[in-house]
């Protein structure tokens, strides 16, 4: 079990740097899209190249942030039935469901999503559009993002596993099953305090 553990650890430092940096393609985003707007209001002229650089990003911080948000425990969940589970009836539900609906999905979509982008970048596919960019980076990052994943679910089985053996403290156990009251008052103690640490959250609301 350490030796899987520190797999799990070298996992989660990976797709958080990874998920650290590909946030970043948001601003990139952001100023992508405020350039072209300028220079389509001042000029009258567009580009194909620059609308779809702005999809690009935003699926880069799509795929690419996905195993970050799974490895801080930030997904979107619904606690109305396991609010009311003791820690260990939780710990199995988060470990069934590890095995039942996330790994299915994650190796159906590296299955589909390997040929998906072999195909693109062998024929060199060009985006329709005039002026368009390269395809094949874009159906790259798609696969790139569920790689990230398939490995960030096996450092989180790892971790669960651990936990429900009593050889890891779940890090996760206070604050992934609260209130929204109790969510609404962190986030106006974060903001009172620009100093507080946000324990390398994601971008996102951190609703759940």
């Amino acid at each position: 079990m350490a030796a899987l553990l520190q797999l799990s650890r070298i996992i989660d430092s990976i797709n958080e740097r990874v998920g650290k940096t590909a946030a970043w393609a948001i601003v990139i985003a952001i100023l992508v899209s405020a350039i072209n707007a300028i220079i389509r209001r001042i000029f009258g002229v567009s580009s194909n190249a620059w609308l779809e650089l702005q999809w690009y990003l935003f699926g880069a911080t799509f795929m690419l942030c996905a195993a970050w948000t799974l490895r801080v425990n930030e997904h979107i969940r619904i606690d109305i039935i396991s609010n009311r589970l003791s820690k260990r009836g939780r710990d199995r539900i988060d470990l069934m469901g590890h095995l039942l609906f996330l790994f299915p999905f994650v190796a159906l979509m590296l299955y589909l999503s390997f040929p998906y982008f072999i195909r693109s970048y062998e024929s060199g596919e060009v985006s329709s559009n005039a002026g368009g960019l390269l395809i094949w980076p874009a159906k790259g990052l798609i696969l790139l993002g569920f790689i990230s994943l398939a490995f960030q679910w096996l450092s989180e089985l790892i971790k669960r596993i651990a936990i429900m053996k009593g050889d890891l403290v779940d890090e996760h156990a206070a604050a992934s099953h609260h209130s929204p009251e109790a969510e609404a008052e962190r986030l106006i103690a974060e903001l009172g305090n620009p100093n507080a640490t946000t324990g390398g959250e994601p971008p996102g609301d951190g609703v759940r």
